[in-house]
């Protein structure tokens, strides 16, 4: 893995995983997109007043992530997909990339069952099969962010997304042969 072409800032404030390439691959073969990622990740801070307002369908972290990349013309998008076999037709359903443009996908993932990243992988996997992604990319949290957790309060989940239930399902092959990059959020990017 090289992480060379990212930014000091990225590389400071952010665990890195790559796999397959995909760094290479985004910032080579897609500029937009990658100046749009490279910009978010080094405009993100990590608010008190957000890790401490209570759960609800999307949490103030991922709307805030998700909310840049919208401000740059990013999208969630669903994709209708099936399997043909011998003239009999199935739906393939795969569920809405948080964020995508031009044949990127980005999930975030800050406080659900750790089986999401499952989800979000294997969606990965099939959209990359058929053709209708390059490159997948995760943004979730640090196993270093705990220690804020545990000072304000907040109860650590083991089952819940963080950076070393994800790694493992990467390593092992849950996105297929998709690149995939995962970024997790650092402790100094929280900000009382």
């Amino acid at each position: 893995m090289t992480t060379d072409s990212l930014s000091e800032f990225i590389r400071n404030h952010y665990d890195v995983f790559e796999w397959r390439h995909a760094l290479t691959i985004i910032e080579n073969d897609f500029p937009d997109e990658w100046k749009d990622l490279c910009e978010v990740l080094e405009n993100f801070r990590l608010k008190k007043s957000w890790i401490k307002e209570a759960g609800g369908r999307k949490s103030k972290i991922s709307e805030a992530i998700d909310s840049q990349f919208e401000s740059r013309g990013w999208i969630e998008k669903g994709f209708a997909t099936k399997v043909v076999v011998d003239g009999s037709e199935r739906d393939n359903p795969t569920h809405k990339i948080d964020c995508y443009k031009n044949r990127i996908a980005l999930e975030v993932e800050w406080n659900n069952k750790d089986e999401f990243y499952d989800r979000d992988l294997n969606n990965f996997r099939i959209l990359f099969e058929l053709s209708a992604i390059s490159v997948g990319v995760i943004i979730t949290r640090s196993d270093e962010l705990q220690s804020v957790f545990t000072e304000l309060g907040k109860r650590h989940v083991s089952s819940t997304t963080h950076w070393t239930k994800l790694i493992p399902r990467i390593e092992g092959g849950g996105a297929g042969g998709c690149p995939v990059v995962a970024f997790g959020i650092r402790r100094v990017l929280y900000q009382e």
